[in-house]
């Protein structure tokens, strides 16, 4: 006969761990990173470039070793070298299309067009090796999003970007001297420029879907729920919001030029200076009022939307937060020359990343290692930041 507290044991062993929150701690400090930051670029200068992968590759490992996901870091295992291939090839490319640029129009077109062949091949593969190298826990993290579904996100920002540049290339100074209204070339210059205008919410919303869909860890395989109506909203009110600066800042200025017309003389010149400082403060207030609220915005709905079997993200970005510290970092970065960057980049990355938290519905020290290896491919890597390829958050 059981003893009589055997079958509550047994319930107990086989309920469900209780769901819990895994916390995102960044502890990487302005002073320690500036240290990297120096380094690697002077080696940077000394070598004219040819140490940017190795460090890149310094830079990533410092901050992952510095964010700690319920208190255990993050490791990167890239390999600089072979980032530093990857660099060089693209280096080569990158130098093919200028030569083509410098031959003619119709070359530089067709130097394009390879550019956009084999670019979002070079974004999965960045992706991939990225992820491939990246791991929590000793799990190695990896992408599994296909070629076919890189190409499919790239479409609607590739066809207008081919008309744009393809208007471009077909516009003669000489003969635009003669002609009366538009050109052909302007007319598809003008579609293209438009189109890539309205197409940019869809494109974002593609992207994301692209990248979070194909995050994988374990036996989790995240899942984004992200419309493409929610980001043309979005792109509504960041444009609102940059409108407010534009109109508070041009207001102040027609003010001081108008009380400068009316006092004459050296009036008059002070208050042309006063406009000239103020349109360029105008400028500056709406780059750090528009950027900061459509970043906020965009890690919060797009990782709000993200979860997998036993996981769900939570982001709690404030816009109030960011805007302040992208205005502090801007002004020290403006009156130390630039010194101030690292310290920038470290508290940025702190505020975004600790505004982040992920709830579980399972003890990862269950979770089995993929039998899947780090991806090898360093090429997208680089091509991925040169193209200003977001890699998450």
């Amino acid at each position: 006969m059981p003893e009589p507290d055997a079958a509550p044991a047994a319930a107990a062993e086989a309920s469900p761990p209780v769901p819990r929150v895994l916390e995102i701690r960044f502890t990487g400090s302005g002073s320690e990173y500036f240290r990297i930051w120096s380094v690697n670029l002077l080696l940077i200068l000394v070598t004219l470039g040819l140490y940017l992968p190795f460090a890149k590759a310094r830079r990533i490992r410092y901050f992952y070793a510095n964010t700690l996901v319920d208190g255990q870091a993050l490791s990167f295992h890239g390999d600089p070298w072979k980032m530093f291939r990857g660099f060089l090839l693209l280096v080569l490319l990158m130098a093919v299309y200028s030569a083509a640029g410098h031959l003619s129009g119709t070359a530089a077109f067709v130097a394009f067009l390879i550019l956009c062949a084999v670019w979002p091949a070079l974004w999965r593969a960045s992706l991939q090796f990225r992820l491939g190298n990246t791991s929590w826990r000793g799990l190695r993290m990896r992408f599994d999003g296909s070629l076919r579904d890189a190409y499919l996100a790239c479409a609607p920002s590739y066809l207008p970007a081919i008309c744009l540049v393809g208007g471009a290339t077909s516009l003669d100074p000489e003969a635009l001297k003669a002609a009366e209204g538009f050109t052909p070339g302007m007319a598809i210059y003008s579609i293209g420029a438009m189109c890539m205008t309205l197409f940019a919410p869809w494109s974002l919303t593609l992207f994301k879907r692209y990248q979070h869909n194909g995050y994988r860890i374990a036996g989790q395989h995240s899942r984004i729920k992200l419309s493409v109506a929610k980001l043309y909203l979005l792109s509504l009110k960041t444009m609102g919001v940059g409108f407010l600066p534009l109109l508070l800042g041009g207001v102040v200025v027609v003010c001081i030029g108008a009380a400068g017309v009316l006092g004459g003389g050296q009036k008059t010149l002070l208050a042309g200076v006063l406009v000239g400082v103020g349109i360029g403060l105008m400028y500056l207030l709406m780059f750090v009022v528009v950027l900061p609220y459509g970043a906020a915005r965009m890690q919060n709905l797009a990782w709000n939307g993200t979860r997998s079997e036993a996981l769900a993200f939570r982001s709690r970005l404030k816009f109030r937060a960011l805007f302040g510290l992208t205005l502090k970092n801007w002004l020290l970065t403006a009156l130390t020359l630039s010194l101030y960057r690292p310290f920038a980049a470290v508290s940025t990355a702190r505020l975004r990343l600790e505004a982040v938290s992920i709830g579980c519905d399972e003890d990862p020290a269950d979770w089995v290692a993929s039998a899947h290896a780090g991806h090898a491919d360093a090429t997208g890597d680089i091509a991925g930041d040169f193209f200003g390829i977001d890699m998450g958050l």
